[in-house]
């Protein structure tokens, strides 16, 4: 059997008097319905600006109360409809919720054309309802009470994200089913409290292989909202740390050196460049070739100046990416290869600043090779600044004397408390108090 579509639908004559004789429908609903069913849309129009509320409370009381397919499709496509020509009337329904339990149990009927128009519905619905909190892309976990809507019960949140991941693990329709939940999803995690939800339920990895070049037209338009499904993901950190996880990163690249649609590179480079300064993302797109690949489209000629200010941002944070890699890659060269001396990133604060997290790499590496030098070389520089570096580590990695703890480190540096030479002896001394007492006592001591 070939598709239902909305024009369809509403050529049918649904015998509106009988459900009144029949107590399902009053008078007055009766009355709203001859004056608004297969009038022109501009006579529609005018009475819905008249008496919207009138009339979304006669469409939400069919819906509740007739379990007719015929006439639940039909009100369907009338607010489907109404929803099309102007989105803005999703706020009529504030007041007298679509979103009751007796409404979203529609996602789950066995029929097509009611899951696709429900879901529609609640989405525009929930996405264009008042909310309590002004900031959109505020971060961390949405709770039910700062990030509470208002007008519509947050129950109908989770099954209707749980239906979303379930069409897009199991579309119930062949084509249909993936491109209507992820039009869905593009406008409801715009909202903290279904970025938080769509976590929970593990919802991130079911975007991941959309995340690749597309060449029709329709394809095009699901990338999109696909890519635009991680920009609002990356505003929120439990999402980007799930996404660090995966090869969402490869598969953007793949899309935006693919991609002249320019919807689509604008909303991937503003992912990128949200992505930029989380975690090992940065070093990544500089592994990967991403500065190459800017530099190369900003020779071209866009016209999206949003675009433009973006991919200039996005250059900016990737050299200044570059000159910390490059800063840190020769510190530690230095390192490895047991050549310490006092170049200026030893006492730069910024370059430990900055650089911390990189000492965590391969099981703290490089302050294994620092204690190592301890034990090993006879070079008095190569020793003093060996002992300032890992003074250093305590100081600006949250658990730096465990780390050293569990290392041993302190026997280590104790026999160089009594060296000959006297920078030794005092970094040492700097580093022992760092051990023992912290850093805000040794500080305090060596003022």
């Amino acid at each position: 059997m070939a598709d239902l579509d909305t024009q369809e639908v509403l050529q049918r004559d649904i015998p509106w008097e009988t459900y009144m004789t029949a107590k399902l429908i009053t008078a007055r609903c009766l009355q709203l319905l001859r004056r608004y069913d297969k009038r022109s849309e501009s006579y529609r129009a005018a009475l819905l600006d008249d008496e919207g509320p009138d009339y979304i409370r006669v469409f939400v009381n069919i819906l509740r109360n007739i379990n007719k397919e015929d006439t639940v499709e039909y009100v369907l496509a009338l607010i489907d409809e109404m929803l099309t020509a102007n989105p803005k009337r999703a706020r009529l329904f504030h007041e007298k919720s679509l979103a009751s339990e007796d409404t979203y149990e529609l996602l789950w009927s066995n029929n097509w054309f009611m899951q696709e128009k429900s879901c529609k519905i609640l989405s525009l619905t929930v996405s264009l309802r008042p909310k309590t909190q002004s900031n959109p892309f505020s971060n961390g976990e949405a709770s039910h009470s700062a990030d509470k809507f208002t007008g519509i019960d947050d129950v109908v949140l989770k099954p209707l994200v749980e239906w979303l991941c379930a069409q897009l693990k199991k579309p119930t329709h062949p084509t249909r089913s993936v491109p209507a939940a992820i039009n869905s999803l593009a406008a409801l995690l715009k909202e903290p409290f279904v970025r938080s939800l769509f976590v929970q339920i593990d919802g991130v990895k079911l975007l991941i292989p959309l995340i690749t070049p597309a060449s029709t037209q329709q394809s095009i338009q699901l990338l999109y909202e696909a890519c635009l499904c991680i920009w609002l993901l990356s505003y929120y950190d439990a999402a980007i740390d799930y996404l660090a996880t995966t090869r969402i990163l490869p598969r953007l690249m793949e899309v935006v050196k693919g991609s002249t649609k320019e919807k689509v590179v604008r909303v991937v480079i503003l992912t990128l460049k949200n992505f930029l300064s989380k975690g090992s993302f940065g070093a990544q797109m500089v592994d990967l070739g991403l500065p190459q690949i800017v530099n190369n489209m900003k020779a071209q000629a866009w016209s999206d100046e949003d675009l433009l200010e973006a991919l200039s941002q996005l250059e900016e944070g990737l050299r200044d990416n570059i000159k910390k890699l490059s800063s840190f890659e020769k510190y530690k060269q230095e390192v490895l290869l047991g050549h310490l001396d006092w170049s200026p990133m030893h006492k730069d604060p910024n370059f430990w600043r900055e650089n911390i997290s990189n000492f965590e790499e391969n099981d703290f590496q490089i302050v294994r090779v620092l204690i190592t030098i301890l034990d090993t070389s006879s070079d008095p520089t190569a020793l003093a600044v060996a002992c300032f570096d890992i003074s250093q580590f305590i100081q600006y990695h949250p658990g730096g004397r465990i780390v050293l703890s569990d290392l041993k480190a302190k026997e280590r540096v104790m026999k160089l408390m009594d060296h000959e030479n006297a920078e030794v002896m005092k970094n040492s001394l700097l580093c022992i108090q760092r051990l023992f007492l912290g850093t805000k006592y040794a500080s305090f001591m060596q003022s």
